[in-house]
């Protein structure tokens, strides 16, 4: 027992190492010294805990992981073979357009000498069966030879939707179905909400002070966290599509929103200006050709929109609700370009406005040990608020966790609770 919580406890260690190094920097699986020996070491542990095809599909599930931030607007999707007890093929989804999961376990599989005919085949999605930047899947998992498949969840891309597991057991393999189900559809629910609404996952994001204040009085807030919090949303930038502000924040502090992790990709900049007045000399517009910069207004200045396209930026004009952009129809435009997925650091309005249009999916409310004060310092959610404390938008599947020296709140935003009605347009 001791031996197996003692491998668990270095699994935990071992899994942060692989994605990060000992600076928060991002690592690719290649670079990982003696990465696949020694999970497949670890596992033996893992294997006391959990029955063997949960544990290798966790495994799995740690694999997809290595892909994150690289694959959208496809989903994250790792892979493990078996046979005898041995794993002899392991394999992730690492970029769109480049192999699947299962193609990429196969290839490891023969590059170690193995055969993969008669082994059993852990995947965290069901296997694809259509051709789309590369082919199917399944005729790949039925060319090898794979007596068996674990799938942890269903895909519910309608060019897939069980089919890909109706293929295989109609040419005899044996599918098992929903090992470890919850967690790798948690782990996919960006690509899942993408599929079903084709709308971008939008993750809230602010930092306060245990006083409620985004800012000092006179609007200064470098920096309301501290550094571990900080890295943490560059993470994110990284493993999300894009990053939304409004133009206040252009304005005030001309931010780069850029991901200033090595080795890490800089997301899609959305700037919400419903007229257009962000300075061209601001810094996402002079670098909106090294980094592209979408800008979402209600102007038809077709001279003012050329400015911006002449230097680079993407304008999408949408429709003016309360006096500004409209974000759900600028979710379904955004959503048409294959953004699967937003990180909105916004200041108070418009994230108020992004709750009251429900296109909030999540927040992460990073809250730092300190005390500002200051009556007209802002706050992280403005707008004219909720008229009684049981119409407020509630948090559900709560998390909290300790991030250096601050804490972060996570949850899920339950538009059911709230005092929030949808008109026939779908507007709020």
């Amino acid at each position: 027992m001791k031996l197996m919580l003692w491998n668990l406890c270095i699994l935990e260690l071992f899994v942060f190492w692989c994605v990060f190094s000992e600076k928060g920097l991002l690592l690719p699986a290649s670079k990982l010294p003696g990465q696949k020996m020694f999970r497949e070491f670890l596992l033996l542990g893992m294997e006391e805990k959990m029955g063997q095809d949960e544990s290798y599909m966790q495994m799995a599930m740690e694999l997809a992981e290595l892909g994150r931030g690289w694959t959208a607007p496809n989903p994250v999707v790792g892979a493990v073979l078996v046979r005898e007890g041995r794993i002899i093929g392991q394999g992730y989804h690492e970029r769109c357009g480049e192999a699947h999961a299962e193609r990429r376990a196969l290839a490891d599989c023969r590059n170690r000498g193995e055969s993969p005919a008669g082994a059993t085949l852990y995947v965290t999605l069901e296997p694809c069966c259509h051709h789309g930047k590369t082919p199917p899947c399944t005729d790949a998992v039925l060319e090898a030879g794979i007596s068996r498949v674990v799938v942890g969840a269903k895909d519910i891309n309608p060019l897939v939707g069980g089919k890909g597991i109706a293929i295989l057991r109609a040419r005899g393999v044996k599918v098992t179905e929903g090992v470890l189900r919850e967690e790798c559809e948690k782990q996919n629910r960006i690509f899942f909400h993408y599929i079903r609404e084709h709308t971008p996952y939008v993750r809230m994001k602010y930092a306060m002070t245990l006083d409620g204040k985004i800012a000092a009085a006179g609007g200064n807030a470098r920096w309301i966290t501290g550094e571990a919090a900080r890295t943490q949303v560059h993470r994110m930038r990284h493993e999300l599509s894009a990053v939304m502000v409004g133009a206040g924040t252009v304005a005030v502090d001309n931010p780069k929103l850029n991901c200033r992790l090595p080795q890490a990709r800089n997301p899609i900049r959305i700037i919400c200006d419903t007229t257009l007045r962000t300075p061209i000399e601001s810094y996402v517009v002079q670098t909106a050709k090294e980094q592209r910069t979408i800008f979402a207004s209600c102007t038809k200045n077709k001279e003012r929109i050329a400015a911006y396209e002449s230097l680079g930026c993407e304008v999408v004009t949408v429709s003016e609700c309360r006096g500004r952009v409209c974000l759900n129809e600028l979710m379904r435009e955004l959503g048409a370009r294959e953004i699967d997925s937003i990180l909105l650091e916004g200041g108070g309005e418009l994230n108020w406005a992004a709750l009251r249009s429900g296109i909030v999916n999540e927040a992460y409310i990073y809250i730092a040990p300190k005390l500002l004060g200051g009556a007209a310092a802002k706050t992280p959610v403005a707008g004219s608020g909720m008229d009684s404390p049981e119409h407020g938008f509630f948090l559900k599947n709560r998390t909290l966790a300790v991030i250096g020296e601050d804490i972060c709140i996570t949850g899920e935003i339950n538009y059911k609770k709230s005092e929030v009605e949808r008109d026939v347009y779908g507007n709020y």
